[in-house]
């Protein structure tokens, strides 16, 4: 194996070129910033500190986030506050529905944080949410990015039935670093939930941070679990550390390792991957609708 360029932990202080973005500026950035403010939205946009908000924002879509923005779990490399989330809302599934139709989606992304608390883990507040939008805006397709279910399949498959185009469940690491990076969460059990997605007959993606200390055989080993397990649509894109409380980044992976992930992704088998240092989940996500 050719061991592409990375960059080593001594240049951790300054970010690369290649992962400089332009600040959020323009109308319909400050249409959509408007809106997810008087609808007293979350969108993982602002909460998980994407770099991409300001491309995304500008062209009139964004990713919401429903159930609250305080997660029961506490994944180190994650900027979404961890506690005791309030009682969740049950209006919200409709307030998503009219911010969606009044900017206009043509692909909308659904996520949540984590309500471990909650008996079906926020199930039917996902299926409502699906089926207003659904219901307002029609021609919308959406992506729903499912978080864990904790082996609760009965509330898996309330959440993919609501009549989505593509489910998502990030896997976020390699299996060796899930200890440390996903504390609450288990490898073999979201393999089983992606798996179980597909089964049920849905289009399955996932994602992959790096930059975390995963080695290349790892990544391969991922992939390989991954499409054995039905995945359609994988991301791979690099960790940036949100404060220093968080998990450090280990590497900044050179955009040529990442075309290379891209190329092997789709020789093990995967149908779509994309691959590169500022791709997040839902980045290109309207392209995934049909793969």
């Amino acid at each position: 194996m050719i061991e592409l360029p990375v960059v080593s932990t001594e240049q951790r202080t300054r970010r690369p070129d290649w992962l400089r973005v332009k600040l959020p500026i323009g109308e319909n950035f400050k249409k959509v910033r408007g809106l997810v403010d008087e609808y007293k939205l979350h969108t993982i946009c602002q909460s998980g500190n994407c770099p991409n908000m300001g491309e995304c924002w500008g062209e009139g879509t964004a990713t919401f986030m429903i159930l609250g923005n305080v997660c029961t779990r506490s994944c180190t490399f994650c900027a979404v506050a961890t506690g005791r989330p309030n009682e969740y809302d049950t209006d919200e599934p409709r307030r998503v529905a009219e911010a969606i139709q009044l900017m206009q989606v043509k692909h909308a992304v659904l996520t949540s944080v984590n309500r471990d608390e909650l008996k079906d883990k926020g199930a039917e507040i996902w299926y409502q949410t699906v089926r207003a939008v659904k219901e307002v805006s029609p021609k919308t397709t959406i992506e729903t990015l499912i978080p864990d279910t904790k082996s609760n399949w009965e509330a898996l498959y309330r959440m993919i039935s609501a009549g989505q185009e593509v489910v998502s469940h990030n896997m976020e690491t390699v299996e060796r670093l899930y200890r440390n990076v996903r504390p609450q969460a288990k490898y073999a059990r979201s393999l089983e939930q992606i798996r179980r997605t597909k089964e049920y007959g849905q289009r399955t993606k996932s994602g992959i941070m790096l930059g975390l200390g995963e080695t290349q055989d790892e990544v391969f080993k991922a992939m390989d679990d991954l499409a054995e397990n039905g995945l359609d649509i994988l991301t791979l894109g690099q960790y940036l550390q949100p404060t220093k409380m968080h998990h450090e980044v280990i590497e900044f992976i050179h955009p040529d390792t990442f075309a290379m992930y891209r190329e092997e992704g789709l020789r093990r088998g995967l149908k779509y991957v994309e691959s590169g240092p500022l791709v997040r989940s839902s980045y290109h996500a309207e392209r995934h609708v049909h793969v």
